[in-house]
């Protein structure tokens, strides 16, 4: 499909929103409104190296909304290390907030993959991705950073 940054990826096709220069958005299955120019080979050149395993860290200028706790959110997800996870409660205990506000705020990241939620994990299971095909999504995710070990 003309348009998308990923045309076929383990999770599927992937298209993204920017705005002033940065991403602001990721979508399954379909484009954004990123479809050409510097910063559309950009984030194609950076989702494709990652795809095949050849990028750990993103470095895509990205612009998330939210409130002051959902900006420390952001940050402490992409601090998460390329192949690590985290748990609900680890992120919860660092940011002083309940479990519960890890997950909502999981579930409302504007820009999956590129603001790593699937590298956070529940303390006895997978817990949930807000991501097109769901916790299977994730678990592709987390296999292609090599970090599936923790769910066998």
């Amino acid at each position: 499909m003309p348009g998308l940054i990923c045309e076929s990826s383990p999770v599927g096709g992937l298209g993204l929103d920017a705005a002033d220069g940065a991403i602001t958005q990721l979508h399954w299955g379909r484009p954004g409104n990123l479809t050409k120019g510097a910063l559309f080979e950009r984030a194609k050149g950076e989702l494709t190296a990652y795809f095949a395993g050849d990028l750990r860290e993103f470095t895509l200028p990205l612009r998330s909304r939210g409130s002051v706790f959902q900006q420390a959110f952001y940050a402490a997800l992409c601090a998460i290390p390329y192949g690590y996870t985290r748990t609900y409660g680890d992120l919860a205990k660092e940011l002083s907030v309940p479990a519960q506000a890890i997950g909502q705020a999981c579930g409302g990241n504007p820009i999956a993959i590129l603001i790593p939620c699937h590298r956070v994990l529940g303390a006895t299971g997978l817990g949930g991705f807000s991501g097109e095909g769901g916790v299977e999504a994730k678990v592709a995710l987390l296999r292609l950073e090599g970090a599936a070990g923790l769910l066998i």
